[in-house]
């Protein structure tokens, strides 16, 4: 989503690092590029007014001026600003800390996920060691009641019995009752959405948390909506006094503006923020590494929490056994691109290492990562468990027959095993080395040749 507003920055940056010495007045010229570059990414005009002026007032002072690297002093003051502006610093757990069952009630406008976003929650609440029951308390769009009770089988996460005839209020105050009797302690409800804000909706809303006194009220939006996502968060703020707000669709093309400006008009943190559509794509909100990957500057932590969640570790002493003991083969090639692609997509995963966005984005002709993943997976799929297993069997009408079965070409399946050739190599030297001669090959640029 903020692809655009990296690159603009990144701009903005690159004159600034390129100055000998900085004064007032060039600081103010790269201010203006940066509001401009705000107003362009739809972050409200009054949040981008405020921010431009804390972002001065720390940038001229005499600290920033007279040190060694000016430049560096201007973009760690943006970055800190940024992260502030996003609640940087602000809890972004959940409280659930209250007798059982703890009802977490989900709003806002039809379109927005709200749905799909309670399945997320759920799913992503039981990991945690919850026991929490999905409540459909939209009885308006039609099959809203059926699509949360499908997303509850796919997960096996209960959902309540609820019907299209009775009152949303009731459905809750039925569904807590029946959570107290089976000992469920979290309330997820999926609450009614409309195209806009308007008076029943909000009454409707407002009888649940009187009826429900719930722990948290999380305000869904879309992160694509632009300048309206802030008008709706502000409305439905002011009516239910929401606690939190999950941001959807944040994997999408939009500017991003919304994201910026959500949390500075409402002064409700952002919890989490949906980031693709896997019922598992729902992530924990940091402020601070929001800000370093749209400054350019990745995000190594969030990746290295995907990596301890996507990777199992008895799996993985497996297969280092299976490696030593059989060599690097196809198969294991396999086996690792699968597990990569637990962590997500490719393009969200290189965004969170320094540099790799930008360097991949100059890369000529080079195909998506993801679509390239796929086609290298289809081929080792077409070969037989003898060919995955010792490539050297491939001769011309093996690799003739893989190519038809795959989609693709014998010059792709060529480059394939050239490559595979090559990691097989640094594989078996890094065996020999060990682990410090691994460092030492790392650090004199080491790279794999995928």
């Amino acid at each position: 989503m903020f692809d655009t507003l990296s690159e603009k920055f990144e701009s903005i940056f690159k004159k600034l690092r390129g100055q000998g010495q900085l004064t007032e007045e060039n600081i103010q010229e790269a201010l203006r590029e940066v509001r401009l570059v705000l107003l362009e990414a739809d972050v409200n005009f009054k949040v981008v007014k405020d921010f431009v002026a804390t972002v001065r007032e720390s940038a001229i002072g005499q600290n920033v001026l007279k040190s060694l690297t000016p430049g560096q002093q201007v973009i760690k003051v943006v970055r800190e600003e940024l992260g502030r502006l996003m609640g940087e610093g602000e809890a972004n757990h959940l409280n659930l800390d209250a007798r059982p069952p703890v009802a977490v009630m989900l709003c806002g406008l039809q379109g927005a996920g709200k749905t799909t976003t309670c399945g997320k929650l759920a799913l992503r609440l039981r990991k945690e060691k919850r026991s929490p029951l999905l409540v459909p308390a939209d009885i308006y769009r039609p099959a809203a009641i059926e699509q949360l009770k499908t997303l509850g089988r796919q997960l096996d996460i209960p959902v309540f019995d609820a019907k299209a005839d009775m009152d949303p209020v009731q459905i809750c105050i039925e569904a807590r009752r029946f959570a107290e009797l089976n000992g469920y302690d979290t309330l997820i409800l999926d609450t009614a959405g409309r195209l806009h804000i308007d008076e029943v909706l909000m009454s409707e809303l407002v009888r649940i948390k009187e009826n429900l006194a719930p722990k948290e009220i999380l305000l869904v939006a879309d992160a694509m909506t632009g300048q309206e996502a802030v008008n709706i968060a502000e409305g439905f703020n002011q009516k239910l006094g929401i606690t939190g707000i999950i941001l959807t669709k944040l994997d999408g093309d939009a500017r991003g503006g919304a994201a910026l400006s959500m949390r500075a008009v409402t002064g409700k943190p952002i919890k989490f923020s949906g980031i693709g559509e896997k019922l598992d794509a729902l992530e924990v909100f940091h402020a601070d590494r929001m800000a370093q990957r749209i400054l350019g500057m990745g995000d190594v932590l969030s990746l290295i929490e995907k990596a301890q969640g996507a990777i199992d570790r008895d799996e993985a002493l497996a297969l280092e056994k299976r490696v030593k003991k059989e060599g690097f083969t196809l198969e294991n090639f396999r086996d690792q691109m699968q597990t990569i692609k637990k962590m997500g997509s490719m393009e969200s995963i290189i965004s969170m290492i320094p540099g790799a966005g930008k360097a991949l984005k100059e890369a000529q002709g080079m195909q998506a990562p993801d679509k390239e993943l796929k086609r290298i997976e289809a081929i080792i799929n077409s070969m037989t468990v003898a060919e995955r297993r010792d490539h050297h069997l491939l001769n011309g009408s093996r690799r003739l027959r893989i190519a038809k079965g795959s989609g693709t070409t014998v010059q792709d399946i060529n480059v394939l095993i050239k490559r595979f050739s090559e990691a097989q190599k640094m594989m078996k030297k890094m065996q020999q080395l060990g682990p410090k001669g691994l460092r030492s090959l790392m650090g004199r640029g080491g790279r794999s040749p995928f």
